[in-house]
């Protein structure tokens, strides 16, 4: 599978957020480390990056989606917008969703070796980026997160690189899956104590699983997803 490559930098989204969301086509070679592209920023270290969180893959075709969306809402500005990396995502490519993708899947990446490690968490920079107070509530509602991806061998990709499975060690819990039983449902017990042991899942995503098995409800999500109040 031929996917695209995309880096960005820092920019300020309006007055008060920076993001280096707007990711785009990198131009030669890069490096992929454990900690994501040579030429890659990464804002808010708390909530982005690191070696669980090193590189996002967004399915290109959630984009079709998105267009139809914001044209029935009349948001014809963002239009624009919607290309590979406006969601923030390294690598963009065609077949493979959230509903096919699995935690823990490994891929080669060119020269790098890469693993999913967690679906991405939409926040309210998402609302800033696109012009609409409540599109990361959308974002999280529907499922078309995207995820995110740990390096497990470093190495040289280029701007059209070959993904390639290498192994699917949990084919039982899609992207699609271990979102909805963290985001989308008031409180699967059973789903939750298959994430707290499911050995390809960040570390901390499985915390999150054990937090909500010990309170025995679900966190508030409104201040990442809306922003602070």
């Amino acid at each position: 599978m031929q996917v695209s490559i995309l880096a960005g930098k820092a920019a300020m989204l309006n007055e008060q957020i920076c993001s280096a969301i707007d990711k785009r086509l990198i131009s030669g070679r890069q490096f992929c480390g454990f900690t994501g592209l040579s030429g890659d920023a990464q804002v808010s270290r708390q909530f982005h990056g690191g070696a669980e969180r090193a590189l996002h893959y967004y399915p290109r075709e959630h984009y079709d989606f998105w267009h139809s969306w914001f044209q029935g809402m009349g948001l014809h500005s963002t239009l624009p917008l919607l290309g590979a990396g406006a969601f923030g995502e390294n690598i963009s490519g065609v077949g493979l969703a959230e509903q096919d993708a699995c935690i823990g899947d490994i891929y080669r990446l060119d020269d790098a070796l890469i693993q999913i490690s967690q679906p991405r968490s939409p926040c309210y920079k998402l609302n800033a980026r696109f012009g609409y107070d409540f599109f990361s509530v959308l974002v999280q509602g529907n499922g078309r997160t995207g995820w995110l991806l740990r390096v497990l061998e470093t190495g040289e990709v280029g701007p059209e690189a070959r993904l390639i499975l290498q192994a699917r060690p949990h084919p039982q819990m899609s992207v699609k899956r271990a979102g909805d039983i963290v985001f989308n449902q008031a409180f699967d017990r059973g789903g939750l104590q298959e994430l707290a042991a499911l050995a390809g899942l960040s570390p901390s995503w499985r915390q999150k699983a054990d937090d909500y098995l010990f309170a025995g409800q679900v966190t508030d999500w409104s201040q990442r997803l809306l922003g602070p109040k």
